[in-house]
């Protein structure tokens, strides 16, 4: 009569043996990014090798490192990015905890009464357990994808790092070239000014013609327009920086001023010529392709499910009740079969190979964005490289030109509408050379971030929590 009770240790020994086969669904393997072996874009100042981790020290810039670190000290974005790591960490807890046993206890007590009888009183205690054995590999699965999404948000959380550092560098860069633009407007709103005066003088005198002095107004009144947009404009990158760093606007303001009004300088940023060895360093690459990763184990997972599932469960009790007790134990193996949901299974296999499969897409495009993001700031970067010393020299030629033309206008060898086209030409310039210095750092630093920041694959320690997180 005791056969039937050997069979359960048996059959638990042969489930743990079982437990030790390959889990169904494919066995990932990460795809290889198909790139050129060469920049097309030309590289700048011949790809000299630096090191990207250090880079924004390169700029020698105290008031640039003091809005990037505010901006990661409180950030939204950054503390989305450290939640969504946090979350995926529970999962994977959840995970591996499927492959336990789970235990609980349990423990009751009463106390009744019958007529014609005492008082009795009731005590009951004891365990159950269960555990389902993982057979086929769907809980290793399981884990295998939450592992994988749990890299995937760190490498997101790595990316939102290097976008937030290069958002704040490129509204810093553009505010300062805004006020040099101001400057350059308000210079010649004042100069403007006095040629009105001047103008409105000749004319009273009969020494000019009265269309000199309607034109001498007309233009002071378009520079003083641009002057105004250009103030605005520089409000707006105030509240951007403001909005970003999470500073009050006073000290903001105050951090600005202390900096001076020189724009940075952009160093000479090395660029491997190897477009594979960038994509490998992008963070966001490296996200899309743990995403592809996670998706793969999840058809592991639902492909598990099309088959019997074997638990083990059992239970301990004790029952004590007017001084007598009575202990009572189960155990035995639980096999549930599959046999007919609808096709609902079938159905989740194919949901997941589907998922996979979008996966792979938004891997290989986040491949080809990263290549592409590169080649379009090379170009950007070489382009306004070059435009920017032609830019410079016209300014200086115009600027020469002025000169004489103000010395001719004072002798009355030419008359003040060729003068005020000299002045025209001579601030275009300036300002396009401002503008250009400006695109010239900005696209530098969108190279920096195109190449991944300096980030580098598994470099997880990196990563910490907010410092305002609770």
């Amino acid at each position: 009569m005791q056969k039937p009770f050997l069979l359960t240790p048996l059959l638990a020994a042969a489930a743990l043996a079982l437990a030790g086969c390959a889990a169904v669904g494919p066995d990932y393997r990460a795809p290889m990014a198909q790139v050129e072996s060469q920049w097309s874009a030309p590289l700048p100042h011949g790809g000299s090798l630096q090191q990207l981790n250090t880079w924004w020290q390169q700029f020698n810039d105290p008031t640039l490192l003091a809005l990037q670190q505010a901006a990661e000290s409180d950030s939204p974005t950054l503390a989305v990015a450290w939640g969504n790591i946090e979350l995926a960490r529970a999962t994977v807890d959840s995970a591996r905890a499927g492959g336990s046993p789970a235990v609980n206890a349990n423990a009751s007590a009463t106390r009744s009464r019958q007529l014609g009888t005492g008082t009795t009183t009731m005590r009951t205690g004891g365990f159950d357990g269960s555990w389902e054995l993982d057979l086929l590999g769907k809980v290793r699965r399981n884990v295998e994808a939450a592992d994988a999404q749990l890299q995937g948000r760190r490498d997101d959380c790595h990316d939102a790092r290097v976008s937030l550092a290069a958002e704040a560098a490129t509204y810093y860069v553009q505010y300062r070239a805004c006020g040099q633009l101001a400057d350059a407007y308000e210079q010649e709103a004042a100069s403007m000014a006095e040629t009105a005066r001047a103008t409105e003088s000749l004319v009273r005198a009969g020494l000019s013609p009265g269309n000199d002095a309607a034109l001498a107004q007309a233009s002071q009144a378009s520079t003083a327009s641009a002057l105004i947009a250009q103030r605005a404009q520089c409000e707006v990158l105030v509240k951007s920086l403001v909005q970003l760093t999470g500073l009050s606007e006073a000290r903001l303001r105050a951090l600005l001023d202390a900096g001076g009004s020189a724009l940075p300088d952009a160093p000479g940023l090395a660029v491997e010529a190897v477009p594979a060895q960038v994509v490998q360093q992008r963070p966001d690459v490296a996200a899309r392709e743990r995403d592809l990763a996670a998706a793969s184990a999840s058809i592991g997972v639902a492909t598990a499910q099309l088959y019997p599932s074997l638990s083990i469960s059992g239970s301990i009790g004790l029952t004590a009740s007017g001084g007598a007790s009575l202990t009572t134990w189960s155990l035995g193996p639980s096999l549930s079969l599959p046999l007919f949901d609808g096709g609902a299974r079938q159905a989740g296999v194919a949901s997941a190979r589907a998922s996979y499969e979008i996966a792979y897409a938004q891997w290989r495009d986040a491949v080809r964005g990263a290549t592409a993001e590169v080649e379009k700031a090379l170009v950007q970067l070489d382009e306004t490289s070059r435009r920017a010393q032609q830019a410079e020299r016209a300014t200086l030629a115009y600027r020469r030109y002025l000169e004489g033309a103000q010395a001719e206008l004072r002798a009355g060898t030419i008359s003040l509408l060729t003068y005020e086209e000299a002045r025209r030409q001579a601030l275009n310039a300036q300002l396009e050379w401002v503008g250009l210095q400006r695109d010239r750092v900005v696209y530098w630093i969108a190279l920096y971030k195109a190449v991944g920041g300096g980030w580098q694959a598994g470099d997880a320690a990196a990563i910490a929590p907010p410092a305002s997180r609770p």
